[in-house]
């Protein structure tokens, strides 16, 4: 009774005061309370000019803030070119594949090995490293990459399952081939990739099938490939793509969790200006005002997931005795020319859903030394950073835009930002208030070793 009395007088006042401030207090702080808020119409009433002025935004800044939160992020669409992309048996079976080191000659390397869950997806090093050798690439993340056209730094592969088979094959990488792999994920799991793909070819006729062979530059394994029929390279060629259909299937459910940037994102939109201070810190909101301002960050890190997907060239300094990478300039010609791309016989799109492939821009100065722009969720958690792993640490990165020297050779799309130290100090921290967890069943991002290990059924 007393309860109803006290919300009946809380009414009345917000009513007599033609205030929102009162409900909302009595709703309370934190994410649900701003979510409730929103959805009642109470907009924190004098709370914005309360919180100061580092939280007092324009209806256009509120706008590019709201573009840039998780609640944008639109469902993930489907892959044409990968029929069993959503298929929860595929999502099985691929998630045994990503953590399963048979997938390489000496039995050592998995997708897992330089896709950490535990990092994020990323493998924390400068260049990913196999065998005690480094690769030329730093190892990006496969968290939400879903949502994009294009894969590897230079673009070089235009789907989730194309990109999942080339490591395979390289030899500082995985170092296998796919007649070898083929034979293996057909012997260790031939139930469950019938029950996916049908009925499973033969391959146990090493006069038609050797038991090591590939277009690769090991010259044994390429002249056994070429000594085989154009028929029967299709049917191993028909299996190995079916390995990275399965193993996309399972990386395709991997996305971005929701982070704190987002709750205060949730809270400017609602005009909360109680759980903005509650959020984020004058620093971080400073911070955020440079990101969507001054420091012209969004003109290529805009969107949910903090990426326009394309490819720039930002003058990296090239690494002592390295050579220059071409970057796009040769990913758009190896895409092209890739035999599992969208527009090839073992995808399942019509020429229609192809195109990015079918409209590719092939040349231009700007596609020189330019690299696919990273998504920036969890970017504390994945340093070093850019394309060679070059910046240490986020301060490095900042440094490097405070300043953008001259690409040599292409051409910089930077311009100097010449931020202050408190500038770029509130940049990275409001670059700290992008980490969550990756959204995905618990079960996805543990090895299905440690399951059963653990007694999880699933």
């Amino acid at each position: 009774m007393r309860r109803t009395l006290f919300i009946a007088a809380a009414v009345v006042l917000v009513l007599a005061a033609g205030a929102g401030a009162v409900l909302s207090g009595l709703i309370g702080a934190g994410p649900a309370g701003a979510a409730l808020r929103a959805t009642l119409g109470v907009h924190g009433g004098d709370e914005g000019v309360r919180a100061g002025p580092e939280h007092r935004w324009t209806e256009a800044e509120r706008g590019m803030i709201a573009s840039l939160s998780i609640d944008r992020l639109p469902p993930l669409p489907p892959d044409p070119s990968n029929s069993f992309g959503d298929d929860p048996a595929a999502v099985a079976l691929g998630h045994m594949l990503f953590f399963d080191s048979g997938l390489s000659p000496d039995g050592t390397v998995a997708c897992s090995s330089c896709h950490v869950p535990e990092l994020y997806f990323t493998d924390g090093k400068v260049r990913a490293n196999v065998r005690g050798a480094d690769t030329p690439r730093h190892t990006p993340t496969i968290v939400g990459i879903g949502y994009s056209d294009w894969y590897y730094w230079d673009g070089r592969r235009d789907s989730q399952w194309a990109q999942a088979l080339a490591p395979q094959e390289a030899a500082i990488e995985h170092g296998g081939n796919r007649m070898a792999h083929a034979r293996y994920v057909l012997d260790s799991y031939l139930e469950e990739y019938e029950a996916l793909f049908g009925p499973a070819p033969d391959l146990s006729d090493d006069s038609r099938f050797p038991s090591s062979a590939a277009p690769v530059e090991d010259e044994t394994v390429r002249a056994a490939w070429e000594g085989m029929t154009s028929e029967d390279q299709g049917i191993v060629n028909r299996v190995f793509a079916n390995i990275g259909k399965s193993i996309a299937a399972y990386s395709r459910q991997i996305l971005p969790g929701r982070s704190r940037f987002d709750d205060y994102a949730a809270a400017v939109v609602a005009n909360d200006g109680g759980l903005m201070v509650e959020l984020f810190s004058a620093e971080e909101a400073a911070g955020l005002r440079l990101f969507i301002g001054e420091g012209q960050c969004t003109d290529c890190h805009n969107g949910p997931l903090f990426t326009n997907g394309t490819f720039h060239n930002i003058g990296l300094p090239l690494p002592e005795g390295e050579n220059f990478d071409q970057g796009r300039s040769l990913g758009t010609f190896l895409v092209v020319d890739d035999a599992f791309n969208c527009l090839g016989p073992f995808s399942d799109a019509g020429s229609e859903d192809c195109v990015e492939l079918r409209f590719i821009k092939m040349e231009g100065e700007e596609l020189v030394g330019a690299f696919k722009v990273p998504g920036l969720r969890n970017t504390a958690d994945t340093a070093p950073y850019m394309h060679n792993g070059i910046f240490p640490d986020l301060d490095a990165v900042i440094r490097h835009y405070n300043h953008a020297p001259p690409a040599f050779p292409g051409h910089s799309d930077l311009v100097p930002l010449a931020l202050t130290v408190e500038q770029s100090d509130a940049l990275k921290a409001f670059l700290m208030t992008l980490s969550a967890e990756p959204d995905a069943p618990s079960e996805l991002l543990k090895s299905p070793e440690v399951l059963e290990g653990s007694g999880s059924s699933g």
